[in-house]
């Protein structure tokens, strides 16, 4: 009788235990916030960042070489005489010959290369009908009083979003890069007001 009522007390205790407790599940329902546990790490939704790799090669080599030759010879000859007989009296003949020439040599050589390395990590502002993503980022460098403003962007596939999410530039349709500069060294990097009037009265 003494052991049926301590195992009655022990089993009121523990019901009485488990009911002040919140007991969890591993089966609770997950936050709306929180990404599932094997998903990707890539933008996919308004406001998503991803980084973009600027590797931006441009080489320009024209060469145009002309050679234009233009020659015109003419000669005429009158004998004086008209055909009308008894009317007119025969006229002095005469020579004309006439001769041109015209000659055209021109040859230009342009060449530019330039190289642009860098990577910015841009935000989704916006998704096309179709699921491509429009991207927009900025980047400011402030280094001993020089200032460089890079910005970026355009239309990412998903399909070309890589693993660890980042993007080739070369991948993004309508890529608008622009960078500026500013701080310190921007005045002499630029001609003076000075140096731009001279430049309007004398182009050459």
């Amino acid at each position: 009788m003494k052991s049926k009522f301590i195992v009655l007390l022990l089993i009121s205790g523990a019901v009485i235990q488990s009911s002040s407790c919140l007991a969890g599940s591993i089966w609770g329902k997950r936050s709306t916030d929180l990404r599932p546990l094997y998903a990707d790490d890539v933008a996919r939704r308004i406001g998503d960042v991803l980084t973009v790799t600027i590797t931006e090669d441009s080489k320009v080599d024209n060469k145009a070489k002309r050679d234009l030759t233009k020659t015109t010879g003419r000669s005429t000859t009158f004998d004086g005489e008209l055909g009308i007989d008894h009317v007119l009296p025969k006229m002095p003949g005469f020579t004309m010959e006439a001769e041109s020439s015209n000659a055209l040599n021109s040859k230009a050589d342009f060449k530019d290369e330039r190289s642009f390395e860098d990577s910015v990590t841009v935000v989704v502002i916006d998704i096309l009908p179709n699921g491509n993503l429009v991207v927009l980022g900025t980047r400011d460098r402030s280094i001993a009083g020089d200032i460089q403003t890079i910005e970026v962007s355009g239309v990412v596939r998903p399909s070309d979003i890589s693993y660890d999410n980042k993007v080739k530039s070369e991948q993004i349709a309508n890529f608008r890069l622009v960078t500026k500069n500013g701080g310190i060294s921007e005045p002499y990097t630029r001609p003076g007001w000075l140096g731009k009037i001279f430049d309007i009265i004398w182009p050459f």
